[in-house]
């Protein structure tokens, strides 16, 4: 009998806000795969710690590059095109006899790494994707702060942009999340600053995880931070008056 690849989003990183639907995929799983740099665990494993089986045969898959080449580089794209590749075929071998839970941080389909695996099985084997609640659902509940009111447009960037795109998109948007920070925050930071928003910024670290940092970007200091941090800037549009009900 055929199997499947099974996409499971685990949320922005505290075991407790995975679903209800893939803790149970994830607790009864035979074959799990993950992403993870080389000589880490990876933070989808370690989402998952004490949950899964005895006897589950792991898949880490180890990322060629990271952050040693840029981006845009054809050297780079190359590498994780063959990565990408490469696990495609093993996870539909793998498939044609057994089901695999694929892990997922956030949402698979946000920004996610699962997303070049989706492409390239596309009519090869059969998949099931779980959704996840994205990193940054639980960044900006993590300020405490609604990050959207009324008719605010939220704008979602990465922080990999070129610097004049990401102040062109500041500048217009009323709510604004900036992903993939990282080494790129002082180039976020200037984007902010040349369109008037540093002030209204905040930076969460680990949202939702152990060691969690919440903090305006302009105290934050100009050092990188860690790959798992977002930059927020909430939106501040109409709203019902105190005293006068709710509006629509």
């Amino acid at each position: 009998m055929p199997g499947k690849i099974i996409c499971t989003g685990l949320g922005p990183g505290d075991p407790d806000l995975i679903s209800v639907r893939a803790d149970r995929l994830i607790r009864t799983a035979r074959h799990v795969a993950y992403f993870r740099k080389a000589g880490r665990a990876g933070q989808a494993r370690r989402i998952v710690e004490g949950m899964l089986a005895p006897g589950v045969i792991e898949y880490p898959m180890e990322y060629p590059v990271t952050t040693e080449l840029p981006v845009n580089s054809p050297a780079y794209r190359d590498a994780l095109a063959g990565f990408y590749e490469d696990w495609a075929n093993r996870l539909a071998d793998l498939a044609r006899t057994q089901d695999v839970v694929v892990l997922c941080e956030g949402d698979p389909f946000f920004y996610g790494s699962f997303m070049h695996l989706h492409a390239r099985l596309q009519g090869r084997v059969e998949m099931e994707i779980v959704p996840g609640i994205t990193g940054m659902t639980g960044c900006w509940n993590a300020t405490g702060i609604p990050i959207t009111w009324g008719d605010d447009v939220l704008t979602v960037l990465t922080g990999t942009m070129q610097e004049a795109d990401l102040a062109r998109h500041m500048q217009a948007a009323d709510a604004l999340v900036v992903m993939k920070t990282g080494r790129n925050l002082p180039k976020v930071r200037r984007a902010l600053a040349a369109t008037g928003r540093l002030e209204e910024a905040w930076l969460v670290e680990r949202g939702t995880m152990p060691g969690q940092r919440v903090v305006r970007l302009a105290e934050a200091g100009d050092n990188d931070c860690p790959y798992f941090a977002i930059v927020l800037v909430h939106g501040q549009g109409r709203r019902p008056e105190s005293g006068h009900g709710d509006e629509a």
